[in-house]
């Protein structure tokens, strides 16, 4: 298989760099959902925000905290494609059992509990996950 010759993403297959980015955009998409989720949340309760204050409780404030595990995932996904030198093929692979385990068998309880309650309330967060994890079984 054929590497990625460009400065970005140099030494991923292109298996990989295209399974990264499919992740990044499924993790990407599954983390809109619950943010919007969050969002009215904290809106019934302290009123409506705009775009920076939103910034500013993603970063800051404690009930938006356990969506920084997903943003973590994408960081990480990031860095690989933007990787000067080479990436091994078993850190892709441990990064896919990374998300594997956090949306399965985390071991962070309030990110289970929040995560398997959002399950249970928001189609569209059921509908996000389940192409999260197709991708992820996909790539077992």
């Amino acid at each position: 298989m054929s590497n990625i010759t460009s400065a970005k993403g140099k030494g991923l297959a292109e298996r990989d760099v295209a399974r990264l980015q499919a992740l990044r955009l499924r993790l990407l998409h599954l983390h809109h959902g619950l943010l919007e989720m969050e969002r009215v949340n904290y809106e019934k309760v302290s009123g409506r925000v705009n775009s920076g204050e939103l910034l500013q409780l993603v970063i800051n404030h404690a009930q938006f905290a356990w969506l920084r595990m997903i943003s973590a995932l994408v960081v990480q996904i990031d860095e690989m494609l933007d990787e000067d030198e080479p990436v091994l093929p078993s850190s892709v692979e441990s990064l896919f059992t990374q998300a594997r385990k956090l949306f399965t068998d985390s071991d962070n309880k309030e990110f289970r509990a929040r995560y398997e309650a959002a399950l249970q309330t928001e189609p569209g967060i059921v509908m996000a996950h389940a192409e999260v994890m197709k991708l992820l079984r996909e790539t077992a």
